[in-house]
């Protein structure tokens, strides 16, 4: 057995064993890769050590510090009732916001793990207040990104449209773009069907009287009135929300009309600072959260205590022990084996559906960006034969690779479990582990109906 082929039994058996036992699969992928690696492949443990992913440790353990920061003094509630009250109270825009904030970021420039990152706490704080389902606020940021995601000006437009250039191959970025944005969209209009979202409409005429009365109720009683209006449903995520707490100065007056405090000031200019560091000046999400997060706690120690706790620490070991594991299978060439075993098929449709479904399946675990580095120039020598064609080629294998973003094992699907409110983590990775693998399967055949077999390009 080679080692190629070693490696991929290993993955099956780590999702195998973690699903039937309990045990932790990230500690059971690290064990994988220190085995396999050192049995198999002859590397050292520095060898294996150099796959662990500590841009995304970093970004995952930074982002989810600063914003248990800002949820723990009270900076996020205040942001919530801001946004619904801008969207007039219906409660089932307040995804759709997400979405399309989220496609903007990223059309013009933003690295869609950091848009993700700068989004999702925001979004998933929207759900835990009303009763959205996590899932449904999730999959709309991180599909929202990808929506942006391949704008002749974004990353990943630039990376695909830089690789088709190289290769001589014929090419279309504004297709391309307009592609992935309008598959995102019709995504998200079935996501926002399957997962409440019809109970989110009814919901929002009554959410809607309740913001226009919320000038004249106390806090404590907009609650209430709210809790008693929506009663769970499907489209609800659990139970109801506690009221929120009487304010400081004993008055009556509702919590959005009370004067920010130092501490919601700071912290808005950090989450400024975060947003203006990663996507002006390019700085690293995860090292430009801690910072802020290390400066707020200097400033208010007391807010700022518990917040390590809050932390998603079980979500980064499991996160980081499938990459490590993932940049093993790279290493030892697994990654191109399979693409070399595709490339060598007769039948080129039958080619080109199998080297989607790769880019879907690895980029559920590993970089997006390099799997489209990697997958286009391999795909290149059949694309140049002209009997697929390439800019077809190029926008299915594009939305294979970027929908399954939404993996919990990809950084944008990880940011949204570390940032799911408290006690449905679990809830939130399995239902995007189902969703995210689905998509593995849906995409591949999806787009290959739609864009390569009519044969554009």
């Amino acid at each position: 057995m080679s080692i190629q082929l070693v490696t991929v039994v290993a993955l099956a058996l780590v999702f195998l064993i973690a699903t039937v036992l309990p045990v932790h699969m990230g500690a059971l992928a690290f064990v994988a890769a220190f085995v396999i690696g050192t049995a198999f492949a002859g590397e050292s443990t520095d060898d294996i050590v150099s796959g662990f992913p500590g841009d995304l440790f970093v970004i995952l353990v930074g982002v989810t510090l600063l914003f248990a920061i800002a949820k723990g003094n009270g900076t996020v509630d205040r942001l919530v009732h801001l946004v619904v009250r801008a969207v007039g109270g219906r409660i089932a825009l307040i995804p759709w916001v997400m979405f399309v904030v989220t496609a903007a970021l990223t059309a013009v420039g933003a690295v869609v793990p950091a848009a993700v990152a700068i989004i999702a706490p925001i979004g998933m704080g929207f759900a835990r207040r009303y009763r959205i389902n996590p899932l449904l606020m999730g999959l709309l940021i991180i599909n929202g990104a990808s929506a942006g995601g391949f704008s002749p000006i974004s990353i990943f437009g630039s990376i695909v449209n830089g690789v088709v250039a190289r290769d001589n191959l014929p090419s279309d970025p504004g297709l391309l773009f307009a592609s992935s944005f309008v598959f995102n969209l019709l995504l998200c209009v079935v996501v926002f069907f399957l997962f409440g979202g019809r109970e989110l409409i009814r919901r929002s005429s009554i959410a809607a009287s309740e913001v226009v009365a919320v000038t004249a109720q106390p806090a404590t009683a907009l609650a209430l009135s709210g809790s008693s209006a929506g009663a769970t449903r499907s489209g609800d995520t659990g139970p109801e929300e506690p009221a929120p707490a009487a304010t400081g100065d004993g008055t009556d007056e509702p919590e959005e009309r009370l004067p920010l405090n130092r501490d919601h000031v700071f912290t808005l200019i950090g989450l400024a600072a975060l947003a203006i560091g990663a996507l002006v000046f390019k700085l690293d999400v995860g090292f430009t959260a801690l910072t802020v997060a290390t400066v707020l706690s200097l400033v208010s120690p007391g807010s700022a205590k518990a917040a390590v706790s809050e932390v998603a620490w079980p979500t980064v070991l499991l996160i980081c022990g499938i990459v490590t594991f993932v940049s093993l299978m790279e290493r030892v060439g697994t990654i191109d084996w399979l693409g070399n075993l595709v490339t060598r098929i007769g039948s080129p449709l039958l080619a080109a559906i199998l080297i989607c479904a790769i880019g879907a399946v690895v980029s559920a675990f590993a970089s997006t960006t390099g799997i489209l580095g990697a997958l286009i120039p391999l795909a290149v020598p059949f694309l140049l034969a002209g009997e697929v064609g390439a800019v077809s080629m190029i926008i299915a294998l594009a939305i294979s690779s970027s929908v399954v973003d939404s993996s919990p094992f990809s950084t944008s699907g990880a940011l949204v479990v570390a940032n799911a409110p408290a006690g449905q983590n679990d809830k939130v990775f399995r239902g995007l582990m189902i969703w995210g693998f689905s998509m593995c399967a849906v995409a591949p055949v999806t787009t290959w109906l739609l864009f390569i077999l009519p044969g554009w390009g």
